[in-house]
C-alpha cells in the first residue's frame, strides 16, 4: 500500500477566498456548499432549483450562508452575468445531468447539460482576472469500460457506452482543450476530478441504491435490485468533497500540477451492489429485498474500480472512512432525519467528524 502524509482542507486557506460552485442545489454540491460555508469562504452558487422533494439544499438550508442563483449552465449569457458579478478566485464545477438512466431516456438534454454546460463555465473564465484554480468534476465512468478486472488509471482511455457516460468523457475533452488552448496560459490552473460512487445522508435521486433503498424499506414495500453483481467503488461522499478542497488549494500553490485526478476508495474496498444492500439493511434492521429483476434494463458496466495511488501520493488524499462505517453513517443520518432531527445540524456533525479524522 502507498503511504503519505495525510491532508486535508485548511481554514486559514478558505477564509474569505472567493468560490464559485455550480450545482449547489443537487446532493454533492449541497454538501461542499456547507462545508465552504464551514470553512468561511464566500460561496456564489449557480445551479437548476432542487430537483426532487424533499432535497437537502432546502432541508439544510443551503442558501443561508451564500450567495445562491437558479440559474441553467445552458445558458451561456445568464452564467456569464453571474460568474461576472461574483470574481471567483476558485471555480468548483459540479453540475450536471448525473443519472445513467435517465441519460438513455434524455440523451440530447444530458449532453447539452454535461457537454456544453462544461463549455459555458470553462469560457466564462476566459479573460476573467480573479480565478486562478478550477476544479470540474466529472465521474469514474469516464473510462472506456471493458469489464477488464483491474483499476482504471488517469491515463487510460475515455469512452463511454450510456449517454452520460460518453457525456462526461466528451467533458474531459473539452476541459483539456480549454486548459490546453486558453486558460493555462491565463494562470488558471484546471483539473478534472473523477470519482467513485458516494452515498451519505440527503440523497433523495432516482435509481440511487441506497435512496430507493430507504424509500422502500421506510414505506414498507420490497426493494427490488436489477444487478445485485454489479461492482463499483463506494464512498461516502465527503471523502472526494475533501479531496477537491485539498486539490484546490494544491493547485492554487503549484499550478503545474493541473491535470486528471481519481477519487475513490482503496480498491479492495471496491463491492459489489448486494453487499452494499446487505450492509444497509444491516444498519436499518429490516427490509425486504429481491435481487436480480432488472433483465432487460439499459447497458451497465458490470465492473468499475478507480486506481488512487496517484490522488494518495500527489495530495495526500486518504480515505477516512471504511465502506461498512459509510454506510453505517449514511443509515444512521437519514434515520435521524426521518425522526426530525435537523438536516444542516446533520451535516455539520458529520464534516466536523470527517475533519477529526484526517
Amino acid at each position: 500500500m502507498v503511504t503519505s502524509v495525510r491532508h486535508a482542507a485548511s481554514v486559514n486557506f478558505w477564509q474569505g477566498k472567493r468560490v464559485l460552485l455550480t450545482g449547489h442545489t443537487g446532493f454533492k454540491g449541497g454538501w461542499l456548499a456547507l462545508w465552504l460555508q464551514r470553512l468561511g469562504a464566500v460561496v456564489t452558487g449557480i445551479a437548476l432549483p432542487p430537483q426532487t422533494r424533499p432535497n437537502l439544499f432546502e432541508l439544510a438550508r443551503v442558501a443561508d450562508g451564500m450567495h445562491s442563483h437558479f440559474a441553467d449552465i445552458r445558458d451561456a449569457a445568464k452564467l456569464m452575468e453571474i460568474v461576472q458579478a461574483a470574481q471567483p478566485e476558485v471555480v468548483f464545477h459540479l453540475a450536471a445531468q448525473p443519472l445513467v438512466r435517465a441519460s438513455y431516456r434524455e440523451p440530447v438534454a444530458t449532453f447539452a447539460s454535461n457537454v456544453m454546460g462544461t463549455v459555458h463555465v470553462l469560457d466564462s473564465m476566459r479573460g476573467l482576472d480573479s480565478v486562478r484554480v478550477a476544479v470540474m468534476v466529472t465521474t469514474d465512468k469516464v473510462y472506456r469500460n471493458l469489464e477488464h478486472p483491474y483499476p482504471y488509471r488517469e491515463d487510460d482511455v475515455l469512452g463511454g457506452h450510456d449517454p452520460y457516460s460518453a457525456s462526461k468523457a466528451a467533458s474531459e475533452i473539452v476541459i483539456a482543450s480549454y486548459r490546453d488552448a486558453f486558460l493555462a496560459q491565463q494562470g488558471v490552473a484546471i483539473a478534472s476530478a473523477r470519482a467513485g460512487n458516494v452515498i451519505g445522508g440527503g440523497d433523495w435521486s432516482e435509481d440511487r441504491l441506497i435512496p430507493d433503498a430507504l424509500r422502500a424499506w421506510q414505506s414498507g414495500q420490497l426493494l427490488e435490485v436489477r444487478r445485485p453483481e454489479a461492482i463499483r467503488p463506494w464512498q461516502h461522499v465527503l471523502e472526494p468533497l475533501s479531496g477537491y478542497l485539498v486539490l484546490a488549494e494544491m493547485l492554487w500553490h503549484e499550478p503545474a500540477r493541473a491535470g486528471a485526478y481519481n477519487f475513490g476508495p482503496f480498491t479492495h474496498e471496491a463491492a459489489t451492489v448486494r453487499k452494499v444492500i446487505e450492509m444497509a439493511r444491516e444498519a436499518y434492521g429490516q427490509g425486504d429485498v429481491r435481487y436480480g429483476y432488472g433483465a432487460g434494463c439499459p447497458h451497465e458496466a458490470g465492473w468499475l474500480a478507480l486506481e488512487t495511488s496517484k490522488t494518495r501520493v500527489a495530495l495526500g488524499v486518504v480515505p477516512c472512512w471504511s465502506l461498512a462505517e459509510s454506510v453505517s453513517r449514511t443509515i444512521a443520518w437519514h434515520r435521524a432525519q426521518h425522526g426530525g432531527a435537523d438536516a444542516r445540524g446533520l451535516c455539520e456533525a458529520e464534516i466536523k467528524a470527517h475533519e477529526t479524522r484526517v
